[in-house]
């Protein structure tokens, strides 16, 4: 518990005082903001500050700061440190900063400002980059949703061949597209408030049942040691099974056959917790409210401090879910998580009452262990902290978590394309245009990820990564910025966690952790060597560009 109290103190004291630094270092002041310059009651609108911050709350927190902290929290209590200490010099920074630029800039995209920042190559490669992996966002944000309110709130199978899986995928998709085209303030502007009340419920009812409960937590300097359990006998339809502990079995970081099993701690853990720590995503978001903040003076409390609420939800989540797994499944909690229903033979996986109950899962050793989806501990979480009411309340903030992130994700897919391709959004038939042909790609990744057993696995893991590597452009053109107005000595805000993040995605994608047909591409240390390789690179041409332009800049002056 005290690990957790340490690690809150840790978000919320930092979070001021670094959020501080990072506003005297940026200088917001009083000019006029492009809500105001540009109005045109679609997307350069006006809005409250209060507004502004839950719509960028909603935007930026979609299934991230839960099922990756329910992952990454079989990596121990070390996870309670390092959600904290990477949010507040990390994510939080990058939000601020990418928002704010992108404010004093005339409300660009992030497309625009990398333009800026860096040259043209870079800029293309950008725009390709993030307009797949916000297609891979909408997707995921329909599929995470829609499979929480199929099988945990109305109780149907969720099965790729059930005609209501696809009733509730296309319900959320037609939101999507309303959400899309039309002005921000009409449809957004008007329901979001709603949502941001639900989901504090959410993150504050788990906050207060931890304490309250007295949920056993394990603290950094104890040993993360948990046991899990056999399976013997068939699992009936039911949800029954015969179940026999087996003591002293320690799945220690064990993930099902993810790499989660090699307990590498870095960079697995910096990718599977991205929202909550630091996503590449969010400056796609923050880029859509520069257009709609009234004052730059209000960018702290809607970027910094948003993000630092998203870690509190990410903290949340991963010591409920800690304190699942310390229960038990005997007691209420869980015996062991699975990363999807993939890793479940459909024989094992049984739904009671709306919920996966349990499952099965062979380990290389031919011992079957007690497994529950990921997704499912929402549920179990949910139900065990607030009641059934409570819980179902619960729920309902976290399917609108990821539907409040994928029908921005798709407006600013919307608005990238339109930057892009110099196409006017001035009337709901070019908006329409314009939006049609994206969500049709939409749901063809949408129809291959059900369909394929291994669809969902392999989506979430490339969307995670690319997710980061999109934080690489921001951070770079966070350090330019700064070298361009005169404020070179705060180069290493952004370099700090640029150079740690291009260190963990280069390992991750040249190790090939998805452990394809044919083993490893790289082992873990040849994939470090390579990655420290890159990290060295990457940072230098950071700095190299940054001088380039602040003499250009200079020059021109």
């Amino acid at each position: 518990m005290l690990t957790f109290i340490i690690g809150l103190a840790i978000l919320f004291v930092g979070g001021a005082l670094y959020g501080k630094f990072c506003e005297t270092v940026f200088g917001p002041d009083d000019r006029e903001t492009p809500a105001y310059a540009k109005q045109d009651g679609v997307d350069y609108v006006p809005m409250k500050t209060w507004k502004n911050a839950l719509i960028n709350l909603l935007n930026i927190a979609g299934t991230g700061p839960i099922l990756g902290p329910i992952q990454g929290i079989l990596f121990g209590p070390v996870a309670l440190l390092a959600i904290p200490i990477g949010n507040v010099i990390g994510g939080s920074m990058h939000d601020y900063m990418s928002g704010m630029i992108c404010t004093r800039d005339g409300g660009t995209q992030m497309p625009e400002m990398i333009r800026n920042y860096t040259n043209k190559s870079v800029y293309v490669l950008y725009d390709i980059f993030m307009c797949i992996l916000l297609l891979l966002v909408g997707a995921v944000f329909i599929y995470t949703p829609g499979d929480i309110l199929s099988t945990q709130v109305l109780g149907f199978s969720g099965s790729p061949f059930a005609v209501s899986t696809w009733v509730i995928y296309s319900c959320i998709f037609v939101y999507y597209l309303i959400a899309t085209i039309f002005p921000i303030d009409k449809i957004i502007g008007r329901v979001y408030p709603v949502f941001g009340l639900i989901l504090v419920f959410t993150a504050v009812g788990i906050f207060i049942a931890i304490f309250a409960k007295g949920y056993p937590l394990t603290n950094v300097w104890d040993g993360w040691n948990t046991v899990g359990a056999t399976v013997s006998g068939t699992l009936g339809t039911d949800g029954s099974t015969a179940v026999m502990n087996v003591s002293g079995f320690d799945f220690k970081g064990y993930f099902g056959a993810s790499p989660f099993a090699g307990s590498h701690f870095i960079p697995v853990f910096f990718l599977t917790v991205a929202c909550g720590i630091l996503s590449g995503f969010h400056s796609t978001q923050t880029a859509l409210i520069s257009r709609t903040i009234e004052s730059e003076k209000e960018g702290r409390m809607t970027f910094y401090n948003m993000m630092i609420v998203e870690g509190f939800i990410a903290m949340c989540w991963a010591a409920g879910t800690m304190a699942m797994i310390n229960l038990g499944a005997d007691n209420g909690g869980v015996s062991m998580i699975g990363t999807s229903f993939a890793q479940l033979s459909t024989e094992a996986a049984a739904v009671k009452d709306g919920v996966l109950q349990a499952g099965f899962f062979q380990a290389e050793n031919g011992s079957f262990y007690h497994v529950i989806a990921a997704t499912s501990v929402v549920g179990v979480l949910c139900r065990n902290a607030l009641g059934r009411v409570g819980g179902l309340v619960a729920l309902i903030g976290v399917i609108v978590l990821p539907v409040t992130s994928g029908d921005t994700a798709l407006r600013a897919l919307r608005l990238t394309l339109a930057d892009s391709l110099h196409i006017r959004q001035d009337s709901n038939k070019k908006r329409m245009g314009l939006a049609i042909p994206v969500f049709v790609l939409v749901y063809l990744i949408l129809v291959w990820a059900k369909m394929d057993s291994n669809g969902f696995s392999t989506l979430w893991r490339y969307f995670a990564w690319a997710n980061q590597m999109i934080s690489l452009f921001a951070l770079a053109c966070i350090t330019a910025y700064l070298g361009i107005h005169g404020k070179k000595k705060y180069m290493w805000m952004p370099l700090i966690p640029a150079g740690f993040y291009a260190f963990c995605t280069c390992t991750y994608i040249i190790h090939n952790p998805a452990q394809v047909k044919g083993g490893e591409v790289m082992s873990w240390n040849a994939a470090y060597a390579v990655a420290a390789v890159f990290t060295v690179i990457y940072l230098a041409v950071c700095v190299i560009n940054t001088n380039k332009k602040a003499s250009l800049q200079k020059a021109a002056a």
